[in-house]
């Protein structure tokens, strides 16, 4: 594997006259008003991958400059060699979308999906590969089971590629009771194959799940699969103009079967009731949607809405949010086998509305706009910076409680990229900040960026990894498909190059505070589509993360700041030995804290004061987020805060950094 160079000051002073300019007209205003400094992905030094590598698969080059801010790349990993596989820069090797599950990390491709241990992210091991080609390849996980998108006609029941085995189109079912030795167990056919799908439970529902799928390939005949119509605005029975509900019973995953393909396109008198798509208006120079540097003002050719591409799930708040071609699109999910639509909406700006991610409160969903279709450079200067973007949107609500959207701002990355870079919108998470809205999010060949959203109107950029082009001429239609978030590290699917991962590092954005709360908040699975509420549980690490914010907000001077640090960490200090005195220490703090902007402080530490372990962070403690107790730790000293004895340690645990201990010597 080569390695890959990295930023230089020269490389950055090359870009600086550009990454100005376009800094000044493109880049949203909040996130104008924080680039003081030349952007250091313009103008990356190119790769030398010019070809496909053949017929056969051989290892991808990685020789292209990078450039990251609050971003570690821990870790490169090539894709699997898939049997039968051209080279990895083959159209038919593509990486696509990820799940997550314990220790293990799901990686889909259009030839099947690799099963990497990612208990160390800073060493992932491929452990084995599932072939099964049939293109998509987007996958969930549901304890022990596996589905696979599948949307290629060469798709085969048996996984094969012979041309004499049955057609397979939609969503396979997989047992990964051994997670190193996958089992097909079962195949739903569908009318328009499966280019994603989304897991969604209902809430005390523990024997089914339903799976929500999206096709947007055309329709198959009916001599292939029973039942299928063509798509048509007037036949009511057409298989297009909606979405697939599949149930599966989870004793008895070969019973999954098609129960419903909802309507939730129609209007009251046809089945295409949204979006007909075309060009759409153009909006006057004083609305908000086009009056931001480098906006354009609509006018934008959208698709017509006639299937999903991609649906998000939030079962405890009740709804989905549907990306829909066209439209984006709220979805009552209480009843899972029965979704309906309760409201919609388009934007002049949107070409293709790609996928959604709720924020944890369910307040807000990020849209974003496939502009080009992945396959075409939207990120180049000139390019406008509401087309390819993200859209962040606000849930209100009726006084009957009936939710609507109503449009607040823009998000994309600065316009920097080279003209044979694939770049827009795609795939993303949230990274669970206690206290904020923070999302990570692939960009293609514009890497991957961190973004806060906590004020909708003003979202703003906090880190970044960015890889120059794979080569100085030829185009590729590559980058990253999918980065997320899971347990303490990002990790994302490059196209080509195979699996990544990352760290967030601290920056005056984003404190280690705050990452090590963030990666405190575990989860035992995540599939990025279907949303589950963040828990932070009380915690010391919790209580200086809220002050960090605090602090950053202008709400703590540097004298109060010094204050808080003071009493929190005596209280850790007494608290192994006399649990009631470190509570009614951190409650006299809380009490004192009465300013504006300093409650959420205040009720952390008394939420810390009256929890019954006040002591036991999981880390420190051993709690089950830790094997044992006996946590696999790599220390390094990363701040001095309070004294100049009291230092701040980071412990590398399986898939998290946390922060283990504050060492404090006598104040």
């Amino acid at each position: 594997m080569t390695t890959p160079r990295t930023s230089t000051r020269a490389a950055r002073l090359r870009a600086a006259t550009l990454a100005v300019a376009v800094a000044a007209a493109l880049v949203p205003a909040a996130a104008a008003a924080a680039l003081t400094q030349p952007d250091p992905r313009a103008g990356l030094a190119p790769g030398t991958q010019q070809d496909e590598d053949g017929a056969a698969f051989t290892d991808p080059l990685r020789d292209a400059e990078t450039a990251a801010e609050g971003m570690e790349l821990l870790a490169e990993r090539s894709k699997p060699a898939y049997v039968g596989a051209a080279g990895a820069f083959n159209y038919s090797n593509i990486n696509s979308d990820i799940a997550f599950q314990g220790d293990y990390a799901f990686s889909g491709n259009y030839r099947g999906f690799g099963v990497y241990d990612v208990s160390d992210p800073g060493d992932p091991v491929l452990r084995t590969t599932v072939n099964c080609p049939g293109g998509q390849g987007d996958v969930s996980v549901h304890g022990d089971l596996l589905f696979m998108s599948v949307e290629s006609g060469a798709g085969r029941v048996d996984c094969s590629t012979s041309p004499t085995s049955a057609v397979f189109r939609g969503v396979r079912v997989f047992d990964i009771s051994d997670p190193l030795a996958p089992v097909q167990v079962a195949g739903v056919q569908t009318c328009r194959g499966s280019h994603t799908h989304t897991l969604v439970t209902q809430p005390g529902v523990e024997d089914r799940v339903w799976v929500y799928n999206s096709g947007t390939a055309g329709v198959r005949a009916a001599t292939q699969l029973a039942g299928c119509r063509p798509s048509s605005t007037t036949d009511p029975l057409t298989s297009a103009y909606s979405i697939d509900v599949i149930e599966v019973p989870l004793a008895d995953p070969a019973a999954a079967r098609v129960v419903g393909s909802p309507r939730v396109m129609a209007s009251a008198t046809s089945v295409a009731g949204l979006n007909p798509g075309g060009t759409q208006p153009t909006l006057p120079a004083d609305d908000p949607r086009a009056s931001a540097p480098g906006n354009a003002a609509g006018g934008q050719r959208v698709s017509a809405t006639a299937a999903c591409h991609d649906i998000t799930a939030y079962p405890a708040i009740g709804l989905a949010a549907g990306a829909c071609q066209g439209d984006g699109l709220l979805l009552d999910i209480s009843d899972a086998a029965n979704p309906r639509r309760v409201t919609n909406v388009t934007d002049p700006n949107f070409a293709y509305w790609h996928s959604a991610t709720f924020n944890d409160a369910g307040t807000k969903v990020v849209f974003t706009d496939e502009w080009g279709g992945g396959g075409a450079a939207r990120c180049q200067p000139g390019d406008p910076t509401n087309w390819g973007a993200n859209a962040i949107f606000d849930i209100v609500r009726a006084a009957d409680g009936t939710p609507s959207l109503q449009w607040r701002s823009y998000y994309k990355i600065p316009g920097v990229q080279a003209e044979n870079e694939v770049c827009v919108a795609h795939n993303g998470n949230l990274v669970p900040v206690p206290g904020r809205d923070v999302m990570v999010q692939a960009w293609y060949e514009g890497g991957t960026s961190v973004f806060d959203f906590t004020d909708s109107a003003n979202p703003e950029e906090i880190g970044f990894f960015d890889r120059g082009p794979y080569h100085p001429t030829v185009f590729h239609q590559g980058g990253y498909w999918s980065t997320y978030w899971y347990n303490g590290a990002v990790f994302g699917n490059e196209i080509f190059l195979g699996l990544d991962t990352w760290g967030l590092t601290g920056t005056a954005a984003l404190s280690e505070d705050e990452i090590a709360a963030a990666a405190a908040a575990r989860v035992p699975v995540l599939n990025a589509q279907s949303q589950e509420p963040v828990v932070h549980e009380p915690s010391f690490t919790l209580v200086r993360a809220t002050s960090d914010q605090a602090v950053r907000a202008g709400a703590l001077s540097a004298r109060d700041e010094a204050g808080v640090a003071r009493f929190v960490d005596r209280a850790e200090g007494l608290a192994a030995r006399d649990a009631r005195a470190a509570s009614a220490t951190l409650r006299a703090k809380a009490g004192q804290l009465k300013g504006v902007g300093q409650e959420a402080l205040a009720e952390e530490l008394r939420r810390l004061a009256d929890d019954s372990r006040p002591v036991r962070d999981p880390v420190a403690a051993g709690s089950p987020h830790v094997d044992g107790g006996r946590p696999h730790l790599r220390v390094r000293a990363v701040a001095v805060r309070g004294c100049a004895r009291a230092r701040v340690y980071v412990v590398r645990v399986r898939t998290t950094s946390l922060l283990l201990a504050r060492r404090a010597g006598a104040h």
